[in-house]
């Protein structure tokens, strides 16, 4: 939650990746921790959710590129991390799973938000029911990722896309990125009234006096995220 919260606050960071250390992406949850404190397991797990639902609010909030680079198992928990992201990049190996009903939970972290709206209802509900795990090539036809890459490609990719990103005019890929996120829940008048609010404010920016010289000049723009 705090490192969340520090890159999302920061005006110096323009683009976030988040990705896992070792062979795996993140596994989720402790079972054998959750196995050691069944007396005060609720406890507990609301402590756990507090945190990682913060962490996710944040980077999904964060008014700049966030990338889920995935290298590995994204189960539980950890496939909700991977679904914060604003783009996903997995490794070919990389595998996709919810893990919640093997052990008599329900799921957290964000994963009964974004998964009905990327894979619909019905699916979404088979993930938890059957655990079926999702190689990365089904999870990219689902439109749970963005990009499949090779495993040994996956860094300089993602590091790619994050420069390309931390490049681009920062405050208004924020804005249309929070115009996207509220899309859901507004009517059509009141979503492009925000629109309009919206590109109001982008032309303010230094950014956006920056693009249409570097247009009409035939250069490409260098933005501040300013």
């Amino acid at each position: 939650f705090h490192a969340a919260l520090l890159v999302s606050e920061d005006p110096a960071v323009r683009s976030v990746v988040l990705t896992g250390e070792g062979k795996a992406f993140c596994g989720g949850g402790d079972v054998k921790e959750f196995a050691q404190n069944l007396p005060r397991i609720g406890l507990l797990v609301k402590e756990l959710t507090t945190y990682v639902h913060g962490a996710v609010s944040r980077l999904v909030r964060a008014p700049k590129p966030v990338i889920t680079a995935v290298n590995g198992v994204a189960a539980g928990g950890g496939l909700a991390l991977a679904l914060a992201g604003d783009l996903v990049v997995a490794a070919e190996s990389a595998r996709f799973t919810m893990a919640y009903s093997k052990i008599g939970a329900t799921p957290d972290g964000s994963s009964t938000y974004w998964l009905p709206r990327l894979v619909g209802v019905r699916r979404a509900v088979e993930l938890f029911y059957t655990n079926r795990v999702l190689s990365a090539r089904e999870a990219l036809e689902w439109g749970i990722v963005t990009r499949v890459v090779g495993d040994a490609e996956l860094g300089d990719a993602v590091g790619r896309l994050a420069r390309e990103l931390a490049d681009g005019p920062t405050l208004a890929l924020g804005r249309g990125k929070g115009l996207f996120h509220g899309s859901t829940t507004e009517s059509l008048e009141t979503q492009m009234e925000r629109e309009s609010q919206a590109i109001a404010a982008s032309g303010h920016t230094e950014d956006f006096a920056e693009g249409v010289r570097a247009f009409g000049e035939k250069r490409s723009p260098v933005f501040r995220g300013r």
